[in-house]
């Protein structure tokens, strides 16, 4: 049995989990308990911990700390939907137990296991029980017990396994919508299949993947000293790291560096500070920022002349961050190219495709907000499974980041429509936020499989309509849908309606579908619009 584990091991450690997950992936989406087509939990899982481990194949023979970390930051940019974000967060809370250590113990690798718990549950609003948050939760407590009994790492990780299937097995009590279909919850059992093959690689059978998962991790963006060079103010790039030895905000590290250039950047966390700024006197910015802690790295380069691209290895770059013109931007994630020109249209400066089953990586997200040239950017996810992957985001950028909890395109555009670029942050928080109640948001698509929800018996191929949140109807006519939407929309007075149609509705069909509401609705403004958006053949608001 083995005792410790060091760097390389936790590196194949981690690459077997990921294996595994891939491996298991079709097999997790399938769990879902909503017959919408949305099954996505093992993808997301699988693509934030492959970006993982695609960084981890290349690092060289790191110790334990540093491939906790590489592993941490490569899945909280490539972390995708709820359970991706919160994969992420479990192996942050353990990148920072580890750090500074060569070995890992059963004690430190169950006190590594209650951090990322901390972690994860610190980040979630309102943990339901049930979930993937139960399962590890009640593992690692599994595995501190165990710890006291035994100090060796596979003793204590064993013990961990067997708690979390007890707990996995006992979701299907606690969350009723699982109750209901009699399914275990998806992101609890990726989180088993992830222990367990980290297990076999502690005894020496590294999981491999069935298939190639190489082409999932997220890649950095270019550096910041892409730039010309009749553009240079300031002659001296300067970029350096400080590890934290006091409590001084680094925020007046930033106002003092705001005055000595520009291109200012500058990322901290509990652990580091890391800067970028182009400045006249980079002696000055130094001797301020030794204040805070101790230098890691430093780095000052003549840009008129350096002609040429700087050589960087990949943990120094930074991505491009497009320097403040105004004071409030927006990103928007939708998928179709009508819904894009919606909201284009209606001022927003970056369109992330992306939605049911296609969540956008936090990655992603950070990477069209750092392009928007504004100070504070708005970001609209519009659907519920894309929030937690946005709200990583702010940590990740200087730019100061809101995002507007939309679950619904016609939500985002409702909210845009309340957008005044002239205004406040706070004016155009509480604005957004509170456009989001003002309408109702109807959908029309189908089922993947047979099932049995609330009440309604659903085969596979039925036309599903749901209402806000809520399972609506089911029938094998859409018209009949379309009808009782409609009956709906007139008795709730509702008085603005507008309907996107799919790329797999002819304009023919969406005009009698438009057709449908008119003739139901007289005192409502029916409009109609290609939406162009995949899955759902009608998205329809009403206010």
């Amino acid at each position: 049995m083995k005792q410790t584990v060091g760097g390389a091991d936790l590196r194949r450690m981690i690459i077997s989990a990921a294996a595994a997950i891939e491996n298991n992936k079709q097999a997790l989406n399938e769990l879902n308990v909503f017959p919408v087509p949305d099954g996505d939990t093992g993808t997301n899982m699988s693509m934030t911990i492959n970006a993982a481990a695609s960084d981890l194949r290349k690092a060289e023979d790191p110790d334990l700390g540093g491939a906790a970390k590489i592993a941490a930051s490569a899945m909280l940019r490539g972390a995708r939907g709820n359970s991706g974000v919160i994969l992420s967060l479990l192996f942050r809370g353990i990148s920072r137990k580890l750090k500074g250590c060569d070995h890992c113990d059963g004690v430190l690798w169950a006190a590594a296991l209650q951090e990322g718990v901390d972690a994860a549950y610190k980040a979630v609003m309102k943990p339901a029980e049930g979930t993937i948050l139960t399962v590890a939760r009640l593992a690692a407590a599994k595995a501190q017990d165990a710890a006291k009994e035994n100090n060796f790492i596979e003793f204590v990780q064993t013990a961990a396994i067997e708690e979390a299937k007890v707990a996995l097995a006992n979701t299907v009590n606690q969350n009723p919508v699982l109750k209901k279909a009699g399914v275990v919850d998806a992101g609890g059992k990726g989180w088993l299949i992830a222990l367990e093959a980290m297990l076999s690689s502690i005894q020496g059978e590294d999981v491999v993947a069935e298939t190639a998962s190489e082409g999932t991790a997220v890649k950095e963006a270019a550096d910041f000293s892409d730039f010309n060079t009749e553009d240079i103010t300031f002659t001296y790039c300067t970029e350096f790291i400080i590890d934290r030895e006091n409590d001084k905000d680094p925020e007046a590290l930033r106002s003092f560096l705001s005055q000595l250039g520009d291109s200012l950047v500058l990322v901290d966390d509990d652990e580091i500070i890391k800067v970028h700024v182009h400045t006249n006197d980079p002696g000055k910015a130094l001797s301020e920022a030794v204040t805070y802690g101790s230098f890691v790295t430093v780095k000052i380069e003549n840009m008129r002349l350096q002609h040429t691209e700087k050589v960087m290895t990949e943990s120094e770059k930074e991505p491009k961050i497009a320097e403040p013109e105004k004071a409030l931007g927006v990103v928007s994630v939708c998928a179709g190219a009508g819904l894009a020109d919606v909201f284009l249209n209606l001022g927003v400066d970056q369109i992330i495709s992306g939605g049911q089953t296609m969540n956008p990586s936090t990655q992603d997200i950070l990477e069209a907000v750092n392009k928007v040239p504004a100070e504070t950017v708005y970001v609209l996810p519009n659907n519920k499974n894309i929030i937690m992957a946005a709200e990583q985001v702010d940590a990740l950028t200087p730019k100061n980041v809101v995002v507007i909890p939309s679950k619904t395109v016609p939500q985002g555009v409702t909210a845009m429509l309340g957008f005044n670029p002239e205004g406040s942050v706070e004016e155009n928080t509480e604005a957004l936020t509170e456009a989001l109640g003002a309408v109702d948001t109807m959908q029309i698509t189908y089922a993947a499989r047979n099932s049995d929800f609330d009440g309604y018996d659903i085969h596979e191929g039925d036309y599903l309509a749901l209402y806000g949140s809520q399972l609506f109807g089911t029938s094998r006519d859409i018209k009949v849908l379309l009808k009782s939407l409609a009956e709906k929309v007139r008795d709730d007075g509702k008085e603005y309606v507008t309907i996107y149609y799919g790329e797999d509705v002819k304009e023919k069909h969406a005009q009698k579908a438009a057709d449908i509401f008119a003739d139901i609705c007289p005192n409502a403004d029916v409009n109609l619009l290609s939406g162009g958006q995949p899955v759902y053949y009608y998205l329809i608001s009403a206010e």
